[in-house]
């Protein structure tokens, strides 16, 4: 199961109700944090989640609504005893900025943080992938997928039946192999099924780009800006941001599952009601989330 916390859902002013850009993605003992706007690792606490089970943490930008959080969130960290490798992704620049970041921040400790530039699959384990596209906000941007791999189970309940010990004869089963066991045979399409992949895309600041359709193309989740309505389209282009007209566009152009929208514009913060009408109305499966918002797939 892969689970997205929502900590942060505001554009680039942050609200009573809504703070900078953070979104924790959960799936298999992997916590990876995308963007660190000011006052994330308060959000942690506020949602009750641990900030020092983060793997990874991938910034699209270098804009401080996305960044400011990070000395701060990574100072805690250090002052906790952070004792894994924090591996900190971000387009080009990145590793430039994180220097000039701890020279204006000293940690209290040493801690084993590898920065590096995120260009198309920038990272896989045997379970899941992260890849980036590169977009046009003005400044160095990426846009993020997680994609998690097509997996094999052993169905438990069957399995069970069968009295077969767990052990290496299992490991023979996830690779389709047929069995013994106790002079009886069993078929690997008996015990096995296959579990379909899930991909969540993240678009995070940027204008409307012919690389976002190919790049979130039947993605699970696509969360995505949706800074201005579409009455602001032109003001939108000129500050190298979306509307949310042009992400519903884009969720069905992509065939996205389902469309989630983010980094709202504090101009909306009294009644963002009509933000999510406007994009039902070109694709049905849209959400508008807020601060501390959950989601499962």
């Amino acid at each position: 199961m892969i689970k997205i916390n929502f900590l942060g859902t505001s554009g680039s002013i942050p609200t009573a109700k809504r703070n900078h850009t953070a979104v924790l993605l959960t799936c298999d003992g992997e916590n990876i944090l995308l963007d660190c706007g000011e006052g994330t690792q308060r959000q942690f606490k506020k949602a009750r989640l641990n900030a020092m089970k983060i793997n990874h943490i991938l910034i699209t930008h270098w804009h401080g609504d996305h960044t400011l959080g990070l000395p701060g969130l990574i100072q805690s960290m250090a002052i906790s005893g952070y004792n894994k490798t924090l591996h900190i992704w971000g387009p080009k620049g990145i590793k430039t900025h994180m220097e000039n970041l701890r020279k204006a921040f000293p940690f209290v400790s040493d801690m084993d943080i590898q920065v590096k530039e995120a260009n198309n699959k920038f990272f896989e384990t045997e379970d899941f992938y992260l890849e980036s596209e590169k977009m046009v906000h003005g400044v160095p941007c990426n846009a993020y997928s997680f994609v998690q791999k097509e997996k094999i189970r052993i169905d438990k309940k069957k399995l069970k039946k069968t009295k077969i010990p767990s052990g290496p004869i299992l490991k023979k089963l996830k690779q389709g192999k047929n069995i013994s066991y106790e002079g009886k045979k069993y078929l690997a399409k008996d015990l096995i099924f296959k579990e379909d992949g899930k991909k969540v895309s993240f678009v995070f600041d940027t204008s409307d780009n012919k690389k976002i359709i190919p790049f979130v193309k039947n993605s699970d989740l696509l969360i995505i800006e949706s800074t201005l309505d579409s009455s602001l389209e032109e003001n939108a282009f000129k500050i190298n941001h979306m509307t949310v007209k042009q992400d519903a566009q884009i969720a069905k152009k992509a065939k996205v599952k389902k469309l989630v929208l983010t980094h709202l514009s504090d101009r909306y913060e009294k009644d963002p009601s009509f933000i999510l009408k406007e994009a039902k109305k070109i694709f049905k499966n849209s959400i508008l989330v807020k601060d501390f918002d959950s989601l499962d797939i």
